[in-house]
């Protein structure tokens, strides 16, 4: 199948860092978050991304303004996430919820355990709002790929996040994520099929 045969998803990445967003540094974030995503699915993807600072009435607004205005059926965010007085994207994701999905922080913990201990300093959260999920995930590229791939070779082997996000998303009536197994395996319920699309629904 092509990818024209996959309904379109947009995607909103949003990089939070006082220093890389006033040009100290260079944002790695994101980049990282777009290779990995265009590799991991076979849907034509649109991509919105935004790079701010650390504030949490501007995270939460960019939050909103992806979901309710640009449409993005998923929303990953990456950095300010840990206890420094100016990591606030956790406070910033909550308060835009509708719901709150626990088990995707507590997994990406789990995972970032396997190599540091201070990952259990991490307040990564998962929300929905609307019919759009919303993931903040670490800030490191490394890290990055290891809570969406998870751990295939560890025994026992450790599922990454991204292994449940298509079927989510499919429960919160968004476009059907279609995954390269090669990547990262979706997991969906035995016989659960895409629905019958012209590559254009999602868009």
């Amino acid at each position: 199948m092509t990818s024209s045969t996959y309904e379109t998803v947009r995607i909103g990445v949003v990089s939070v860092s006082d220093r890389a967003s006033s040009g100290v540094y260079e944002d790695k974030g994101s980049p990282a978050l777009q290779d990995w995503l265009g590799r991991a699915l076979h849907n034509p993807l649109i991509w919105e991304t935004r790079l701010i600072p650390d504030d949490e009435k501007i995270i939460s607004e960019t939050l909103m303004e992806l979901v309710d205005e640009a449409e993005c059926h998923l929303v990953l965010t990456t950095g300010g996430t840990g206890p420094a007085p100016r990591d606030v994207t956790p406070e910033a994701t909550l308060a835009i919820a509708d719901r709150v999905m626990p088990g995707f922080g507590e997994q990406m913990r789990q995972i970032s355990l396997t190599f540091v201990p201070t990952a259990i300093l991490s307040r990564q959260v998962g929300v929905v709002r609307g019919s759009a999920l919303i993931i903040n995930l670490p800030g490191q590229p490394k890290a990055i790929a290891e809570t969406l791939a998870g751990l295939p070779d560890a025994s026992p082997p450790v599922h990454g996040i991204f292994a449940a996000v298509p079927y989510c998303i499919d429960l919160i009536g968004g476009p059907y994520l279609e995954a390269d197994p090669k990547v990262c395996k979706a997991f969906r319920p035995a016989g659960r099929r895409p629905p019958p699309s012209d590559g254009h629904r999602g868009a």
